[in-house]
């Protein structure tokens, strides 16, 4: 999905001001976006799985904002620094992964990445893997032509260490921070990239990349006096929750996927549809490219009628369509709206599509005979038969739209496979009969 154009580059740190965004600028950067020349600009994504998550929108966004804002982005997978691990925000050592799952994982993010830039030949984004130039490294050569540029009380002192020290820091992660800073000079030397950005956590090896630049990168020719740092860094706010929750994670704990296999259309949907009202704001400026007249409306409607959920709905849909399509944006919609309707379902494709995304049971049909108690407690709707019972008796048990008065009374499947059960006012299960 891409967007047009929306100015210069001399426009970009204005627009990542008012939406909220913007952390911390090197000295010298806005004077290079101001001379309206495009520039090259890498974020680094971390293979260690196969899928990114919702908190990777962060970087994402920062890649599709600096293409919407005539710049070139560079997505850098690291294959390479994925074998070694990031100690930035992280309480342990992470796991090291082998050669052919990171490989496979690359893969795999490099489709995801595709739902959100643009990579045509030409102007187009750029992926690149740094396996590809940091596998040809030897460690001799490593240490003479990079090492010595770093001092350990230069390396000490980044916050990304000192958190890490008491709880222990091996010497491979310890690293991590000059394979970096070798990933920025090596990418400005052959890519002419001249910006890297970054969550805040970054900011020390990002910084730790532009020294090197300095003490490796001659001085170009026809570079001005406002522009004598050959690069720059950009760092992007670490995302707090005014309401106080983890973002990224469902309700059940678990993070929210990109992939589709992992969390589906509809649970995505859902995680958006779910913002509360102190957050809808925030993520409206992050994670969409809504212009600020409409999102400042949109706050209004919120302030005025909380109840119509205008904002989270603009949000999850935008966000949903930019993410997994239009398409599927729309039936996770619909599947929304069918769930939460007060009308019963009678299309089995609907109910189909709602026992995957929902919280779907299955029965043997030869329990039918047995009555609806029987049948919901036996399906795990009820802990027991006398709950099952106990919620017949107060009215509380519809089923195919139909209230249940007996619990002895025998539901009669949609197609003779689909129940369609409600109990009480916020609670719905599909129920499908199993096969044979």
């Amino acid at each position: 999905m891409t967007d047009g154009p929306r100015g210069g580059p001399g426009e970009l740190l204005a627009e990542l001001e008012w939406r909220g965004i913007l952390h911390a600028t090197t000295p010298g950067l806005a004077a290079r976006l101001a001379t309206g020349r495009p520039i090259s600009g890498y974020i680094g994504f971390d293979p260690s799985g196969a899928s990114l998550h919702v908190g990777h929108l962060v970087p994402i966004f920062g890649l599709i904002r600096l293409q919407r804002f005539g710049g070139r982005p560079f997505a850098v997978v690291g294959g390479g620094t994925g074998m070694i691990g990031d100690p930035s925000g992280r309480s342990s050592e992470r796991n090291l992964l082998d050669l052919p799952t990171l490989e496979a994982n690359v893969v795999s993010l490099r489709g995801q990445l595709e739902r959100f830039l643009d990579f045509r030949p030409g102007s187009g984004a750029v992926m690149v893997n740094n396996l590809d130039w940091l596998g040809k490294l030897s460690l001799i050569e490593f240490l003479r032509d990079t090492g010595k540029h770093f001092t350990v009380p230069y390396m000490l002192a980044k916050d990304s260490v000192q958190v890490r020290l008491e709880r222990g820091l091996s010497f491979t992660e310890f690293s991590y921070m000059t394979l970096q800073a070798y990933d920025y000079a090596h990418l400005h030397r052959e890519f002419g990239v001249e910006l890297q950005m970054g969550g805040a956590d970054q900011w020390g090896n990002i910084t730790a990349g532009l020294e090197l630049i300095r003490r490796t990168a001659g001085t170009d020719e026809g570079r001005t006096d406002d522009e004598s740092e050959p690069a720059h860094a950009l760092a992007y706010k670490l995302l707090l929750s005014p309401s106080g929750t983890k973002f990224g994670k469902s309700e059940t704990g678990e993070s929210v996927w990109l992939d589709a296999d992992r969390t589906s259309v509809y649970d995505f949907y859902q995680y958006w549809l779910r913002t509360d009202d102190r957050d809808v704001g925030t993520y409206l400026r992050w994670f969409t490219e809504l212009p600020r007249e409409e999102i400042e409306a949109l706050e209004s409607a919120l302030a005025t009628a909380p109840e119509a959920r205008a904002a989270q709905r603009r949000l999850a849909h935008d966000i949903t369509s930019r993410t997994h399509g239009e398409e599927a944006a729309r039936a996770a919609i619909a599947q929304s709206e069918a769930w939460y309707g007060g009308e019963s379902i009678d299309d089995p494709v609907v109910l189909a599509q709602l026992y995957e995304t929902g919280d779907g049971f299955e029965f043997d049909r030869s329990t039918l005979s047995a009555g609806t108690a029987v049948l919901l407690a036996d399906g795990g709707v009820f802990s027991s038969r006398g709950e099952a019972r106990r919620m017949i008796a107060s009215g509380g048990v519809s089923i195919n739209g139909t209230r249940v008065t007996d619990p002895a009374q025998v539901p009669e499947p949609i197609g003779g496979e689909w129940l369609d059960v409600r109990i009480g006012k916020r609670r719905r299960r599909i129920g499908r009969a199993r096969a044979g």
